[in-house]
């Protein structure tokens, strides 16, 4: 059920301290953000930190995945699913415990964490998402009220359950002096893009981010991703197999939409079998940046600017390949906005949270598809602290 307000929570309008926690699709790590927020402005940014995995724990996430693949209920921990659940929970656990100390701050001064755990399954087209990790455990072993399980009540009504953080978008960009319209894109395993013009918000993933680059170099090299673009700059671009793999249907349809991680994997398929290492970097890269461009023609204008966000805007080619496409539009990464490049995440769940608590919309149906503006999140309390 939804998260109800939380008993002592400050009146409307009055800012609290919260936690952010976001493991992602690329699947690198969690991110940890603290901000303090009302649930509509932000008051100020906090610090952030990181906790990465290690290989053997990315290697069962992959291992999740694949045995979350043909899950119909989602409650069921088959084979390496719980196993990844209880290492999703520890790792969660030990970031904000390392945070709180390296930063002195006390439990008691946080009014809420966000947690949005590791998504291992995403088809909302059967009214199913599954995001791994106990908001219960997390909430009892820290102390601290936990929001988790934000996108199953936004999928359960009918909506895509993703993006989830273009209402975080509208409040940072209302802090900018930019020309509007304005793109936020967010590109990790799968980029996502938002649209902010006045009190217009469109949002929608569209299409590969980070997973196809990551999957291949892992698989040809053994190395977890293409560091600084560096491969990718070196190789050249197959523009037939790009213009293959955009008669995807997925990119015929208008916003919102959504995507699991690993829905183009069988699509591109064996394309790249005979391609070396840097090409076939150069290729996916340019996958991700041509399909992002695609989405400009589904929009009510073209954004005058890009804000990048994500493991993506770390990435020199694709930046480029970004900005060559889009033009003339601007196109800037979140650092140059002000904004953290690898936990604006984790700070938009902890945003949500605060929305949560005090029943505001987490999603509309220009982001989501859902019937009407919908909160979400399941709201666990510390029992005996």
């Amino acid at each position: 059920m939804p998260a109800q307000p939380l008993p002592g929570l400050p009146e409307e309008g009055t800012s609290v301290l919260a936690i952010g926690l976001m493991s992602g699709t690329s699947q690198d790590g969690v991110d940890v953000a603290l901000i303090d927020t009302d649930g509509e402005t932000i008051a100020q940014f906090g610090p952030t930190a990181y906790r990465p995995y290690g290989k053997a724990e990315r290697a069962l996430l992959r291992d999740a995945i694949a045995a979350a693949a043909n899950i119909t209920d989602r409650t069921a921990r088959p084979g390496a699913l719980g196993e990844a659940a209880a290492l999703v929970d520890t790792a969660h656990a030990e970031a904000v415990e390392t945070f709180l100390t390296a930063n002195g701050i006390r439990a008691a001064d946080v009014a809420v964490i966000g947690f949005h755990g590791q998504t291992v399954l995403h088809r909302p087209e059967r009214r199913l998402t599954v995001q791994i990790g106990d908001g219960r455990a997390l909430a009892a072993r820290l102390c601290i009220p936990v929001v988790y399980d934000f996108r199953a009540a936004d999928v359960a009504a009918g909506g895509q359950g993703a993006p989830l953080a273009p209402l975080f978008h509208r409040a940072l960009v209302s802090r900018l002096d930019r020309e509007p319209p304005v793109a936020v894109l967010n590109v990790g395993g799968v980029a996502n893009v938002t649209y902010i013009d006045g009190e217009n918000v469109i949002a929608c993933d569209t299409g590969p981010g980070n997973a196809l680059i990551d999957d291949f170099l892992r698989q040809r090299t053994g190395q977890p991703l293409d560091t600084d673009g560096r491969m990718a700059a070196a190789g050249v671009v197959d523009e037939a197999a790009i213009r293959q793999w955009l008669e995807h249907p997925f990119f015929a349809l208008r916003p919102p939409k959504s995507l699991d991680r690993d829905d183009f994997r069988t699509f591109v398929g064996h394309t790249l079998d005979a391609a070396s290492v840097v090409d076939g970097a150069a290729t996916l890269t340019a996958l991700t940046a041509a399909s992002i461009e695609r989405i400009v023609a589904q929009l009510p204008r073209a954004p005058q600017s890009w804000i990048v966000s994500g493991g993506g805007a770390r990435n020199p080619t694709l930046m480029r390949m970004l900005a060559e496409r889009l033009r003339p539009a601007q196109v800037e990464s979140a650092t140059d906005a002000g904004w953290s490049v690898d936990a604006l995440e984790a700070q938009a769940f902890a945003y949500l949270a605060v929305r949560s608590l005090r029943g505001r919309p987490l999603s509309l149906p220009t982001t989501t598809g859902v019937p009407r503006p919908l909160t979400g999140g399941v709201l666990a309390k510390p029992q005996t602290c």
